[in-house]
């Protein structure tokens, strides 16, 4: 029974920065792989970022490399997602994802637990 909750969402101006957090119970996370997506009205769930939680590896998707974070604190069972020089194109619903294994995943149908979103919202 893994639970994900996000949280740090908000309104930010443009070329700002946020920190996402998603925290994690239900399990220990050694054998995980956990993910980062977003979603805006009328798109499709994007992918960007993941991070293996063994070893800290992580890959990011081109909509977000150089600009985004993603980490994890062990102690605290919680992923991170920062977020920095945010764009108005940013703005969504922002998702945390978790799924048993090793291999880092881009696709959402790869990931078994999801937490229930928070909303970023960029202005101009």
């Amino acid at each position: 029974q893994v639970q994900l909750v996000e949280s740090g969402g908000g309104l930010v101006q443009a070329g700002g920065s946020l920190r996402l957090s998603c925290a994690a119970s239900g399990r220990t996370f050694s054998s995980y792989v956990m993910g980062w997506f977003r979603q805006a009205p009328g798109k499709e769930r994007e992918f960007l970022a993941t991070i293996r939680w063994s070893t800290g590896s992580t890959y990011y998707g081109d909509s977000v490399k150089g600009r985004f974070t993603i980490s994890r604190d062990n102690a605290k069972n919680t992923v991170y997602l920062q977020m920095n020089s945010l764009k108005p194109e940013d703005t969504a619903v922002y998702y945390c994802a978790a799924t048993r294994g090793f291999v880092l995943r881009t696709s959402r149908n790869e990931y078994d637990y999801w937490g229930q979103g928070t909303q970023v919202t960029v202005s101009s």
